[in-house]
């Protein structure tokens, strides 16, 4: 099979393991590479298990799972870029509400994709689990989506 050189021009962070993590989401820089497959719409799915925030009023962490899934425009996000992006968080006090719509709004100004769709599921404090989901262009684009995102 033939190596193909992949285009990283303009980033980063990859491969530059010496880089410290932003101290706030405004810090942090989400890069992106070319869609290799512009034409074609495919899903990208992306997990986070390990998602932490501080809730706003108590400053203890929250913590959640995030996935993001998304059918690309013409740019990717960079995962290395994306993993310091979300780390960022640890240290950001928000609602958990304000963190999903957050992350929603900073990945499409970053890559512009057709379909987004982004869920937090923040462990339970109190007996209270919460899950909040996020959609770009708009709700109900769940009609289209992969399998993994439907419910039984």
């Amino acid at each position: 099979m033939k190596r193909t050189r992949h285009n990283s021009k303009g980033l980063t962070l990859l491969g530059h393991s010496e880089q410290s993590l932003p101290a706030s989401p405004s810090e942090a820089k989400l890069e992106t590479f070319p869609n290799p497959s512009p034409k074609r719409d495919y899903w990208i799915h992306l997990d986070c298990p390990d998602f932490t925030s501080l809730c706003p009023v108590t400053g203890q962490p929250d913590f959640a799972r995030i996935t993001i899934d998304y059918i690309p425009g013409k740019t990717c996000l960079e995962t290395k870029a994306l993993k310091f992006y979300l780390a960022s968080f640890r240290n950001e006090p928000a609602f958990n509400e304000a963190v999903i719509n957050r992350i929603l709004d900073d990945l499409v100004r970053a890559c512009r994709p057709r379909v987004l769709r982004i869920e937090g599921k923040f462990s339970p404090r109190g007996g209270l689990g919460l899950a909040v989901v996020a959609e770009h262009p708009r709700a109900g684009a769940a009609a289209t989506a992969p399998k993994f995102w439907r419910r039984p």
